[in-house]
């Protein structure tokens, strides 16, 4: 059932590349490296500014892509890896500035790592990647705005004391909920790997004589 409605998904899905969405998307991935060099200098609101930006920008590519049915393969590819690669920079930037502790950059980084050994195990066995589980994508939302929290009380001193606590708690449960989501996508991929495949023999047209 999984995959019967991946396959009917996937029919939906355009070939584009030049879309409105998936230029948004790419202004996102440019402006990576200005947030991360910004953040690494400690200019956290010129950081912040940048990432807030990026953060609207995320919002109308999605919903142009929905209101006008143009999301396209090329789009489901930029939109998460520019999610990815902001908490990458932002982890990046604050561990470099010791604002956050590297055990919880490695701990964010190697699940990721973990889940593309999963990706090749089910390329292996001929099948591509899982749907993206919900748990995941909440996991996702908590890294995506405890690290802005965080930057925020450096940015602006008197809101440190509400804005360090509440991105903390976003940032730990956002990576107890990541590891969770890779345990049941590990599960997952084990469940896809095992299942037989059958091997339908190819007849002849020809006719022997």
């Amino acid at each position: 059932m999984l995959l019967a409605v991946t396959r009917a998904e996937s029919n939906e899905v355009g070939t584009q590349v030049f879309t409105v969405p998936n230029g948004l998307s790419a202004i996102r991935l440019v402006l990576v490296p200005v947030f991360l060099v910004l953040l690494a200098q400690g200019q956290d609101a010129l950081a912040l500014i940048v990432l807030a930006f990026s953060s609207l920008t995320d919002l109308l590519d999605g919903f142009i892509a929905r209101r006008f049915h143009s999301v396209t393969r090329l789009g489901q590819l930029l939109d998460p890896a520019a999610d990815r690669l902001y908490i990458f920079a932002a982890l990046i930037g604050l561990a470099w500035r010791d604002l956050v502790p590297w055990w919880f950059l490695l701990l964010v980084v190697g699940r990721d790592v973990f889940m593309l050994v999963l990706g090749v195990v089910l390329a292996n066995f001929g099948f591509g990647p899982l749907p993206v589980h919900q748990l995941g994508k909440i996991a996702t939302f908590c890294l995506f705005y405890a690290l802005p929290m965080i930057m925020l009380g450096q940015a602006f001193p008197d809101l440190a004391w509400w804005s360090g606590p509440v991105g903390w708690a976003f940032g730990l449960w956002g990576v107890l909920l990541y590891w969770w989501a890779g345990m049941i996508y590990a599960g997952e991929t084990f469940r896809v790997i095992r299942i037989p495949r059958v091997i339908v023999p190819v007849q002849s047209d020809t006719l022997e004589t």
